[in-house]
């Protein structure tokens, strides 16, 4: 059988624990909010323990949030930040989130992987936030690929803001849980 199509949804659960109408004015509210959906998806078994959330920089406004759904929609490329991505995207109805002249930014629960890394620079936000680090991912089995220290200058240098390790602890912890309480890691 052929598939011409795909389809890639979020958890039923998201609209219970996203406030859409909530103004985010701190980097520290907005990532609790990326923590917050990767505990989520770990505690009620939804995927991987990865959230981001996608915001405008000035009003704060939530535009997207996206939760790893690799394993229970069997696609390698349903990372959280690529389906916070895509769904901004198509809110937007545009290949490009900073088109429409407005500043947008990537928070993530974890530095992203090497195709999460490629996604952000041809996503057009023009700030990434992340938290627990490769490393923390690495250290519970995942495999995070050719991601190095000229990647993050590399998108530095095409105009994104990149702010590392922020609430790291807290989504480290996440990262850990979902190994303690038995979570595949799909790509180790």
């Amino acid at each position: 059988m052929s598939r011409q199509s795909v389809t890639l949804t979020l958890p039923d659960w998201i609209n219970d624990v996203v406030d859409w109408q909530r103004r985010y004015q701190h980097d520290d509210e907005k990532m609790a909010l990326a923590i917050e959906l990767s505990r989520q998806n770990v505690l009620r078994g939804t995927g991987g323990p990865f959230g981001s959330a996608i915001f405008d920089c000035d009003s704060g406004k939530l535009l997207s949030v996206g939760v790893n759904r690799v394993m229970p929609l069997h696609n390698s490329s349903a990372h959280g930040e690529m389906v916070a991505i895509m769904l901004a995207e198509q809110a937007l109805q545009s290949f490009s989130l900073n088109a429409d002249g407005v500043k947008r930014e990537l928070f993530t629960s974890c530095e992203p992987c090497a195709m999460c890394l490629g996604g952000t620079l041809w996503s057009g936000v023009k700030r990434l936030v992340c938290a627990a680090t490769a490393e923390d991912a690495r250290a519970i089995g995942f495999d995070e690929g050719p991601v190095f220290e000229p990647s993050y200058q590399y998108l530095r240098d095409a105009g994104v803001e990149v702010v590392r390790q922020v609430q790291r602890s807290a989504a480290a912890q996440v990262l850990k849980d979902y190994l303690n309480h038995g979570g595949t890691i799909y790509n180790g």
